[in-house]
């Protein structure tokens, strides 16, 4: 599946940042970053807007994250199985540049949208742009074992996640602001959404050509028979399955804390918007670093043993950060300045950036072996069932934390028992596919 050429070989021994100078990665990686930044750009300026500044009888505050949330996650349980056979029947490059033509014609429709302030417009646009990034999903994760070699996955990996949460939180940033700029606010989030996804259709048409890895495929255009068989192809291979399931629940973890940033810097830490903002910084920071550091520690190959040294990092900084966030003083809200000003609270963000950082390292070394151990004609279906399984995740960790607050639980109580079930959760993926914890060892034992 990875057969390396002279070039290649000659560039074993650079670093997963050299990728970046590569035609065969670089161009991916931006388009790629280019359409997270996009995603998170257009909906967390529709949520400012529709939470502050615009008054929609049939669209309540307190439902309107949750509703843009919602449809944005809807295609990817409709329509990743149909995504993932087209990522298989034809080529990557002519879906990633169709994806980006149709990017533009949503970011098209948003503009109207935000100038003439039509909010079932941008709900229109929300569950396109869910559309776009379910096609593009299996494409991203499939591309990288086609052009990267097996000893530079991991690094690839580790650059891909990186840059999808740094232009996760580049997005919310860049909405947040430029939408809440006076008079030019619509008009600025149109002209930065069209702009960027004329970027990353820019660096998509620089992507070497690739031919399909199964051509001669038929569609099923039935999605749930379609899903259905994602996931008993996915079931084939118990150790990949059990991956699948340990990478879903990461995002169900990870949707935990980043679902309950706003509460808990307002109503736990005392913190205003700065603080909630800051908060979302630390866990994107920590994910990318973690992402990052997994090239060094894996020496060279596809290391699964830094998954449960990920998962252990998990726990115990969740435990931690309900310790550090217990009998905190009642105070005024205070600004991003105030809040860094007391000690109390430095013990508390480097457990939120260690959690995070542990939630990297607990990730990449999953993606990798998913793309080494499966079938290369089939690698996109597979990534088209993770995400299938992800979404179902993330639903259910919406369902649970909700359920929790109901029972008058606090926010630090779920944060103590999301660390606690990570802990039992992830043994018994690592216990029911012991290669995990057999490579951990050795990978402590220098092996």
């Amino acid at each position: 599946m990875n057969r390396p050429t002279e070039d290649r070989l000659m560039q074993r021994e650079a670093n997963q940042f050299a990728l970046l100078t590569q035609a065969r990665f670089g161009p991916f990686f931006w388009t790629q970053f280019c359409g997270a930044a996009n995603d998170n750009l257009f909906k967390f300026a529709f949520t400012v807007m529709v939470t502050y500044q615009l008054s929609v009888s049939w669209l309540p505050v307190s439902l309107a994250g949750l509703v843009i949330g919602a449809l944005f996650i809807l295609p990817y349980l409709l329509f990743s199985a149909t995504s993932g056979q087209l990522a298989e029947k034809y080529a990557h490059t002519v879906i990633m540049r169709w994806v980006k033509n149709c990017e533009i014609g949503i970011m098209g429709l948003a503009a109207v949208g935000f100038m003439t302030q039509q909010a079932a417009v941008l709900l229109l646009c929300t569950f396109l742009m869910g559309l776009h990034s379910t096609v593009f999903g299996p494409v991203k994760y499939s591309y990288l074992p086609r052009v990267l070699d097996t000893h530079e996955l991991t690094g690839g990996n580790g650059m891909t996640e990186m840059g999808t949460f740094v232009a996760i939180l580049l997005g919310n940033v860049a909405g947040g602001l430029l939408v809440a700029l006076p008079e030019v606010g619509h008009i600025t989030v149109s002209v930065a959404c069209m702009a960027v996804a004329i970027f990353g259709r820019w660096m998509s048409g620089r992507i070497p050509a690739l031919s399909a890895t199964h051509p001669e495929l038929g569609i099923n255009w039935n999605p749930i028979t379609e899903t259905l068989h994602n996931l008993r192809l996915a079931r084939a291979n118990p150790k990949v399955f059990r991956t699948l399931l340990g990478i879903s629940w990461m995002w169900f973890f990870g949707a935990v804390f980043l679902s309950q940033f706003p509460s808990f810097a307002k109503e736990v830490l005392h913190g205003d918007a700065q603080v909630a903002s800051l908060l979302l910084v630390l866990f994107s920071v920590g994910i990318g670093a973690g992402s990052l550091l997994c090239e060094a520690l894996s020496r060279g190959r596809v290391e699964i043993g830094l998954s449960p040294l990920g998962a252990i990092g998990m726990s115990l900084f969740a435990v931690d950060l309900y310790v550090a966030s217990t009998g905190l003083p009642t105070s005024a809200l205070m600004d991003i300045r105030t809040f860094v000003s007391h000690s109390a609270h430095w013990r508390l963000m480097a457990d939120l950036l260690l959690l995070s950082l542990f939630t990297g390292i607990y990730s990449v070394p999953m993606y990798a072996l998913i793309q080494v151990d499966s079938e290369a004609t089939e690698v996109a279906r597979i990534i088209a069932a993770n995400n299938i399984i992800n979404a179902l995740f993330m639903i259910a960790s919406a369902l649970i934390a909700g359920a929790m607050l109901s029972a008058n639980m606090t926010i630090p109580d779920i944060f103590l028992w999301t660390g606690v079930a990570n802990a039992l959760v992830t043994l018994t993926i690592f216990l029911a596919e012991p290669s995990y914890l057999q490579r951990f060892a050795a990978w402590l034992r220098g092996v």
